[in-house]
């Protein structure tokens, strides 16, 4: 990843509404979330529901897919792993054992497996 895509994409989240509204899409991976209802859970008006979604597409975060009327907005998790390894790849100096806990806590998250007995959700 360059540089100046991890600047978009960090500079789209440092502001608390994205932030909450990017933080929600990638919790609801894969069906996304359309944009009225997106706003009605983060508390915002439609129309600046709308501006903060423009910054996290053009920061490559979230895409749209129009589905019958609505747009539903999902996050791009491929970006975000992206702009994690990014943070992370030159973690420490290479030193793992300085690394060691931040990658503890990483796994809590997503273990190893967690999604194998999910149902599909295609």
């Amino acid at each position: 990843m360059k540089e100046t895509s991890a600047l978009a994409a960090l500079a789209a989240l440092s502001q608390a509404t994205r932030l909450r509204t990017f933080r929600l899409l990638v919790a609801r991976e894969p069906e996304g979330v359309p944009a009225g209802e997106l706003a009605r859970l983060i508390g915002v008006p439609q129309n600046t529901m709308s501006a903060h979604l423009s910054i996290l597409a053009n920061a490559g975060l979230v895409g749209g897919e129009r589905q019958s009327r609505s747009i539903v907005y999902r996050a791009d998790l491929a970006l975000f792993r992206e702009v994690v390894l990014f943070l992370l790849k030159d973690c420490c100096g290479g030193r793992p054992d300085v690394c060691a806990p931040v990658l503890a806590d990483l796994m809590p998250c997503c273990p190893p497996g967690a999604h194998e007995d999910a149902p599909d959700h295609q």
